[in-house]
């Protein structure tokens, strides 16, 4: 699911990365074998997460 949109890719990208860049008409999806499809967006919410870059810090163990 990105930007509140979910986009099939099919059973053969079945627990792949995949690299997804957000325009303000399509997301286009490119995998890890050289494919990539563009697909139209549905929804209109800007990409506000940026979760995945932030580095994370851990916690103390006691």
């Amino acid at each position: 699911m990105v930007v509140g949109q979910k986009t099939a890719l099919g059973r053969t990208r079945k627990h792949q990365t995949v690299t997804v860049l957000v325009s303000e008409t399509t997301l286009t999806v490119e995998c890890g074998d050289g494919g990539t499809r563009v697909i139209r967006r549905t929804t209109t919410p800007p990409v506000r997460s940026i979760k995945g870059q932030r580095p994370r810090t851990a916690t103390s163990v006691s």
